[in-house]
């Protein structure tokens, strides 16, 4: 703990049946702790004064976990720490495991890392309700960041402090944890799991945690977080690969991804003619970029194609749509190229557009794989005969 500049931080808000025995488990192994009374109404001040060897943080209200973990974050750098592990006031968790997270840190190649402490969720005691909201909130941090976690909930982290003071972070409550891990991720810290014990006790284990509200809370939360995940995020990553390969090589590497498959190639470029194609105007970009992240494929590929509807197309596949919807559903349509371009008369014909521009969508999406399989199929042979001489 000393040579890492390590500290325990402890938020704790009504949890006096636990407090002290937690407390006493760490003591086995630091006392390099950071207690943050989160305005607690219990006999946690009482508690607290039989360890006059823990530092003491006493907020005068209630503001939420979040909040103090912010408190605590702040004190651990004044106090020249460099990394603490967050450990629940609850019992959840198992002090011996200090020793897990200083020896992946002595491990690491970097410092600039984020532990989170994976918890085994298959456990009998473990609640359905953690369980699923475990996989929600993996399901979000991985389309946001493109990591794969397998725990994200769990309080038991070790935090690198430095990198913590440089982020702009906003909610007070539960949901700074997911605040945090995603944000610090952006921002290149590298994070993982690391496997942890855990123990649901319902005797004595009390949790904050309300079901509703808090959820809402992340759920709105991760709203955001995609929002800036396709609209910035993913295009910057994307722009400092440019700038950081160049032309040549990220065309290479990041666009025709040479080690992509056919098959793959060739249904990332489906994707996008299907969205680019569609009648979803104004919800091309976001909706292809979040399908490839969901269906893994090629995301540049696919966006590069869903811009097969550019402007001069508009009206040739605006008529297209039209024809094919008449055809399709059997309506008699005439319309001049004045209506289509000034004022607009497909629109009196919504329901054949639609319909006619979503069997465009798919007929020329299908087309747009089987010749592009059989195409990068066939350069793929040659490149392989090339290269066995």
């Amino acid at each position: 703990m000393e040579q890492l500049k390590c500290c325990v931080l402890i938020p704790t808000y009504n949890n006096h049946k636990t407090l002290q025995n937690v407390l006493e488990g760490v003591l086995e192994y630091t006392k390099s702790i950071i207690v943050v009374n989160d305005g607690a109404t219990d006999s946690t001040r009482e508690i607290l004064e039989g360890f006059p060897e823990v530092k003491q943080i006493h907020l005068p209200e209630n503001k939420g976990k979040g909040n103090a973990l912010k408190v605590g974050f702040k004190k651990a750098l004044e106090l020249g720490y460099e990394f603490a592990i967050t450990i629940d006031s609850d019992g959840q968790h198992f002090p011996e495991d200090i020793t897990v997270f200083l020896d992946a840190l002595e491990a690491e190649s970097t410092k600039n890392v984020l532990y989170i402490g994976s918890r085994n969720m298959n456990q009998d005691d473990v609640p359905g309700s953690s369980s699923f909201g475990n996989k929600f909130s993996n399901f979000w941090f991985w389309f946001e960041t493109g990591i794969r976690l397998k725990d994200t909930q769990s309080g038991y982290r070790l935090y690198p402090l430095k990198e913590i003071g440089k982020l702009k972070l906003y909610t007070p409550k539960f949901e700074l944890e997911i605040e945090v891990i995603v944000k610090a991720a952006w921002n290149g810290t590298l994070v993982k799991n690391i496997p942890v014990q855990i123990s649901y006790d319902d005797e004595e284990r009390v949790s904050h945690f309300r079901k509703v509200p808090d959820f809402a809370r992340i759920s709105v939360l991760n709203t955001w977080f995609v929002l800036v995940a396709l609209f910035w995020i993913k295009p910057r990553d994307l722009y400092r690969k440019f700038r950081k390969k160049g032309i040549r090589k990220f065309l290479k590497e990041d666009v025709l991804h040479s080690g992509d498959s056919p098959k793959k190639k060739a249904l990332s470029i489906a994707l996008g003619v299907l969205i680019g194609l569609s009648p979803i105007w104004g919800f091309h970009t976001v909706t292809v970029i979040a399908l490839a992240v969901l269906f893994k494929l090629n995301k540049v590929i696919a966006f590069a194609f869903s811009n097969v509807s550019f402007p001069p197309f508009i009206p040739f596949i605006l008529y297209a749509s039209l024809k094919l919807g008449a055809l399709i559903t059997g309506e008699e349509l005439v319309l001049s190229s004045d209506e289509m371009t000034e004022n607009l008369g497909f629109i009196t014909h919504l329901k054949t557009y639609i319909i006619g521009s979503i069997s465009l969508a798919i007929v020329a999406a299908s087309l747009f794989a089987i010749i592009a399989y059989f195409v990068l199929k066939i350069f793929e042979s040659k490149k392989i005969a090339i290269n066995n001489g």
